[in-house]
């Protein structure tokens, strides 16, 4: 199976794509989400990886918007926890870094480690690249923060683990496909986005739908419709125990919604360890 990532080998995509899938499976870096998505729209590859939501830094709402394509399909999710480690080349000891290099995200999830040493942060396009860069340098005095599979795939140490300062730190990724209007018979979550009418009480009656019906409604993202200023389409995430709750909300929200578009019902996430 081909899955693609955005990143590289030993990113936190690439992480959550082999613990997803297990076995035998091809990764196809990509430099942008964008580039994920078109891969598999154009049937590219089986499956593609994309973050959506982090608990600390919260959604990446232009990944919504890839999701509204509508030959694409959310196939299923996966929670990460982050963990971010400092690498270095075997052998260099602290007091030999000088300069320490990851994706500024990973930088600013782990400044209160970093703070309290005089080293120079350099921001990088991504971890695991800044990991597997190091590998090809050899400078002795340049460390990165990156995972421990990237470690694992560079030959580079783990000289301190687990440096992040927040460590309830996750990262919830949506699994994608080419849309095929499949549900699988185990489906307990959906996602999906709807509009309401620009008129008063409108969004609050679509609530009120979802809510008197026997589903959780487990997020509720706004974000703006380019093209009508100050008007706004809303992500929803909702759990539920059978797929006949599912289709009877469905149902009531198409009529009570001016417009709803369904990105995948799917079996909701298992958690894993980055």
């Amino acid at each position: 199976m081909k899955v693609a990532i955005q990143g590289y080998e030993g990113s936190f995509h690439d992480i959550v794509a082999r613990e997803y899938f297990g076995g035998e499976i091809v990764i196809v870096p990509c430099d942008t989400f964008k580039e994920v998505a078109a891969l598999v729209e154009r049937g590219e590859v089986e499956r593609g990886v994309m973050a959506i939501e982090n608990s600390i830094a919260g959604s990446i709402l232009p990944n919504y918007r890839l999701l509204q394509n509508d030959n694409l399909q959310v196939a299923g999710e996966a929670i990460l926890t982050i963990r971010q480690n400092l690498l270095t080349l075997p052998g260099v000891q602290l007091e030999d870094i000088r300069e320490v290099h990851s994706h500024h995200m990973a930088l600013m999830q782990c400044d209160e480690f970093l703070e309290s040493k005089r080293w120079r942060l350099v921001e990088t396009e991504d971890t695991a690249l800044s990991a597997k860069q190091l590998a090809a340098d050899g400078d002795t005095s340049r460390a990165v923060v990156a995972s421990r599979l990237a470690a694992e795939l560079f030959g580079l140490d783990v000289k301190v683990a687990d440096i992040h300062t927040i460590k309830n730190n996750y990262t919830r990724f949506m699994i994608l496909k080419r849309h095929d209007h499949t549900i699988p018979p185990d489906a307990d979550k959906a996602s999906l986005y709807f509009s309401a009418r620009h008129e008063q009480g409108s969004l609050l009656r679509v609530l009120r739908e979802m809510g008197s019906n026997a589903v959780n409604l487990t997020k509720l993202q706004s974000y703006p419709i380019p093209s009508e200023p100050w008007h706004y389409m809303f992500h929803v995430d909702m759990e539920f125990d059978s797929v006949y709750e599912w289709v009877r909300v469905l149902d009531r929200l198409q009529e009570v919604a001016q417009s709803v578009h369904v990105y995948g019902v799917y079996k909701r996430g298992r958690e894993f360890v980055g």
